[in-house]
């Protein structure tokens, strides 16, 4: 019983029909997309729960701690929000921008309002914030980015420093250092540390530079 009701609250399938052939649609929402049937799932969880051990309070599930995400709009929306989190502070919560461009492994992409979802896993680099003619600067060392299709766009960085933070002299010493350790390197371990080194500085250099 408790494991049917487990089930409930992670799967949403719906199955459709065209001639002959079926074709299956799953459509995993929002974490945050806290809807009656989610609410009702939780209930018939926590139902199930109190059947299979009555003297225990049922444990939290995620729904009870996120706030519902605002739904897709039927019209593009003028602005993007931006949720830019780092694992021991929030640079920006509920933000509304013009654009965010960030470092994806790809290469530099632009998020817009009415961007398509996406996920990009993010690389060393600069991540602009652009609001009218204020424009933040991060350099940020790695992490993903998870682009919505209601016009929010979520960051999230292992770290990140403002740009106007970061001393020119200390990123050359730097960039110097580890080439100097990459090309003296004599195992494969010593050469991927050296190797890390100096992708990182010279994303810092190209950061200060352009």
């Amino acid at each position: 019983m408790l494991r049917q009701a487990a089930n409930r609250l992670l799967t949403r399938s719906t199955t459709t029909y065209t001639g002959a052939a079926a074709t299956t649609t799953i459509r995993r929402p929002y974490s945050t997309e806290v809807s009656a049937n989610a609410s009702a799932s939780d209930n018939d969880f926590v139902e199930a729960w109190k059947k299979v051990a009555p003297n225990m309070d049922p444990p939290k599930t995620p729904i009870q701690f996120m706030e519902p995400r605002p739904p897709t709009p039927s019209s593009l929306p003028s602005k993007l929000t931006v949720n830019f989190v780092l694992p021991y502070s929030s640079e920006l919560s509920k933000q509304e921008v013009d654009m965010v461009i960030v470092p994806a492994t790809t290469g530099q992409m632009g998020i817009l309002p009415g961007h398509v979802p996406t996920i990009a896993e993010l690389k060393p680099g600069l991540l602009t914030v652009h609001e009218g003619n204020d424009v933040k600067k991060y350099f940020i060392s790695s992490g993903f980015a998870f682009v919505h299709s209601n016009s929010y766009a979520d960051i999230l960085a292992v770290e990140a420093v403002p740009i106007d933070r970061i001393d020119p002299a200390q990123v050359q010493k730097g960039l110097s250092e580890f080439t100097q350790k990459l090309s003296s390197a004599s195992t494969d371990l010593d050469k991927a540390e050296a190797q890390i080194g100096v992708d990182v500085h010279s994303a810092l250099n190209s950061a200060l530079t352009g």
